[in-house]
């Protein structure tokens, strides 16, 4: 199947989000804003955790490397999106569509498992408080990352090898604004159906598994919060986890609409809107809703600040 590839088809053709070219232009500069933004928000984020000793917690850990997930999986996106938007045909090659659908698959699994480790870290920090640095000391915590790009890392080169070694003739036209692993399928002329399986398997076991971490974890979390007789420590105990909970919803209810939604109510044009808002705008979310709703975050970037300012008042 793979030399027939090759030989039939070097590159694909994408749709992109519309052909219309006023409006290439327009959103040429909001998705670059909104990319630049992302970029600086998660960067950002990972170097302020890694220069501020209050922030050197398994919390904030997983945090660097949820804004790390982030910022791969839209940078294997977006950039091309932008140059795309000033092409009149959106051409990319078989071997670089390749790479985006195995980077993509990678890191949102990566991301998928990475909301499910915060969600127990939360469990342990609220419910076991006393045993916290005990139950997640380093030997925990690196395993635990380790094994979400691990595993991340397996999966996004499963899916895309047996992808790609379908048979695609010459049908290689795809209408998205980027390299899916299911509109891709959707081209194939040879038979797709293990293919077609194992979508729907592994897509089922990584988003129920994780869900499933991610719900018993914060059920745990709502009963040990609702126990606590103060008003003043449930507040504080529901602020500690606010914002991985703002994420988680944003993130999770993306998935349910994009693949939990009839067949009947699909649309290739509201498909594109969802992955658009999945793939783009959810890791600029991210690290503005971590770093806005956080008190920790912001006192450690006011510091930094003011070192940063006495620096330079001392340097003129």
């Amino acid at each position: 199947m793979a030399t027939g590839n090759h030989s039939v088809l070097n590159e694909f053709i994408l749709l992109g989000l519309t052909d219309r070219t006023d409006l290439q232009v327009l959103l040429f500069g909001i998705f670059l804003v909104v990319y630049m933004i992302s970029v600086m928000g998660n960067l950002g984020l990972i170097v302020l955790i890694q220069i501020s000793p209050q922030l050197h917690t398994p919390m904030y850990f997983f945090l660097s490397h949820l804004a790390f997930v982030d910022f791969c999986y839209t940078s294997s996106i977006t950039p091309n999106m932008l140059v795309n938007f000033m092409q009149e045909v959106k051409r990319i090659t078989f071997f670089a569509c390749a790479i985006q659908v195995a980077c993509f698959i990678t890191f949102v699994v990566c991301e998928i498992f990475l909301l499910s480790v915060m969600a127990y870290d939360r469990y342990v920090a609220i419910c076991n408080p006393l045993l916290y640095t005990v139950v997640m000391s380093p030997k925990t915590c690196i395993p635990m990352v380790v094994s979400t790009y691990t595993y991340g890392f397996f999966i996004g080169i499963l899916q895309t090898t047996v992808t790609f070694h379908l048979s695609f003739c010459d049908n290689n036209v795809i209408n998205h604004f980027y390299c899916d692993d299911v509109p891709l399928v959707a081209l194939a002329c040879s038979d797709t159906h293990v293919k077609e399986m194992m979508l729907f398997v592994i897509a089922g076991f990584n988003s129920l598994a994780s869900l499933f971490i991610v719900l018993i974890s914060y059920v745990f979390i709502l009963n040990s919060i609702l126990r606590i007789n103060s008003a003043k420590g449930r507040q504080k105990a529901f602020s500690t986890c606010s914002s991985h909970m703002i994420s988680l919803t944003i993130f999770y209810g993306t998935i349910i609409f994009m693949y939990l939604q009839p067949k009947s109510s699909h649309s290739l044009d509201t498909d594109k809107i969802a992955s658009l808002f999945y793939t783009v705008i959810i890791p600029m979310l991210n690290p503005l809703i971590y770093s806005l709703r956080n008190k920790e975050v912001k006192s450690a970037f006011q510091k930094i600040l003011r070192k940063v300012g006495s620096i330079a008042l001392h340097s003129s």
